[in-house]
């Protein structure tokens, strides 16, 4: 059969061991390089991954050189102009400037993974496919040319492939929303004396860790006593629209994307991609919100002004059928102004994207409220218990 991928950030001791043994092959969400030995040992393969937003390259490296037939690259998640300045060519030639053995780079490059995931690539022996790509030097592997079955399909960063018509499949099923429907009270939401769990956005990471910060509250116009985004202390609200039915939208709230103004918000939303968004008020982030329901999917910001910038991903509201190069210049336009907004990570969107992502630790929202990873359960309004 097939190898199965895992996912398992933080598995450590008795419940990896499980974990492996139930037939899981690999990991790409190692943080430590203790937590990757430990696996290793296991019999698994780890993954070495260097993505737009998450980064473990750093962490991991000595393992190509200690472990050279368990280790491979990928980069998980990258940007369309990241992808410009390169890929898994890129992390080669980290990995070669650390001083790690030429050939233990690129085994982990390409024989490794071809091996795992019995790949049918030919291996430049006698009466293989043609299948390699010709880089520059053994240093920058900057890539000249890449070849299948002995033709070119691509030469100095064009593709030679023929390009077709593509008609995009697409469901999108959301509703416009009002501020109306972002109301949150502190009665409705998981609180303690004043207190309520926040997410932390980590730059770089995947994880976040469960903070208890002070609410901030005002009366709206109904003199209700609402939670609000406080730019001062960087908790703001987040939310999760779901994109498939009607239902409620999801609240709550977030630290360190440090906006000052407007909101941002994407389509892309691992792994139900449901709409998530982030903003300073209930306003911008409707009008973030909303700017990606008109596209049927993709990506928004909405400045102080309420000006939006929008980059549509008509492709069931998670790619763009346009030119890759083309694409890539919206993108970086769009993290332009994510950033002027004065958000300090360096992948706002990216980052944004994993906010919803349950199967990482350690508090996460989905478009059924928040949840706790290390529990493995939603948290309830007025929610006792201890967060980790």
């Amino acid at each position: 059969g097939k190898p199965i991928d895992g996912h398992a950030p933080g598995l450590r001791g008795a419940a990896v061991a499980q974990y492996i043994a139930a037939g899981i092959s690999t990991d790409h969400e190692c943080f430590t390089r203790e937590e990757a030995e430990e696996k290793l040992s296991l019999g698994m393969k780890i993954l070495i991954r260097e993505g737009s937003a998450a980064k473990n390259f750093e962490a991991l490296w000595p393992l190509v050189a200690s472990h050279p037939r368990q280790v491979m690259f990928c980069s998980d998640d990258k940007h369309p102009d990241g992808l410009l300045l390169g890929h898994i060519n890129q992390i080669c030639a980290r990995a070669v400037a650390k001083g790690l053995p030429l050939f233990a780079v690129l085994r982990a490059a390409t024989l490794n993974p071809m091996e795992h995931y019995q790949l049918p690539v030919g291996r430049l022996r006698v009466g293989d496919p043609a299948d390699f790509i010709v880089v520059e030097d053994l240093e920058n592997f900057s890539v000249l040319a890449s070849f299948k079955n002995g033709r070119s399909l691509a030469e100095k960063g064009k593709s030679l492939l023929r390009a077709v018509e593509v008609v995009p499949v697409n469901r999108f099923q959301s509703n416009i929303l009002s501020p109306a429907d972002l109301v949150l009270s502190l009665a409705d939401y998981p609180a303690k004396s004043g207190q309520i769990p926040v997410m932390e956005a980590l730059d770089g990471q995947l994880i976040t860790p469960a903070l208890w910060c002070n609410a901030t509250t005002q009366k709206n116009a109904s003199g209700q006593e609402i939670l609000v985004s406080n730019t001062h202390t960087d908790v703001l609200k987040i939310v999760v629209v779901n994109r498939y039915r009607k239902a409620p939208v999801a609240k709550a709230f977030v630290k360190n994307f440090g906006l000052q103004a407007g909101a941002i918000a994407s389509s892309v939303a691992h792994d139900s991609h449901n709409i998530v968004a982030v903003g300073v008020s209930d306003a911008a982030i409707c009008a973030a919100v909303n700017a990606v329901m008109a596209e049927k999917g993709g990506l928004s910001c909405v400045d102080e002004k309420g000006h939006v910038t929008v980059l549509g991903l008509p492709v069931a509201g998670l790619m763009s059928a346009g030119e890759g190069y083309a694409v890539a210049d919206q993108y970086t336009a769009m993290d332009a102004a994510a950033k002027a907004l004065g958000t300090p990570l360096a992948a706002p969107f990216m980052t944004l994207s994993f906010m919803a992502l349950l199967v990482i630790p350690h508090l996460k929202l989905s478009d059924l409220g928040l949840f706790d990873g290390d529990q493995f359960c939603f948290l309830k309004a007025q929610e006792p218990t201890e967060m980790p």
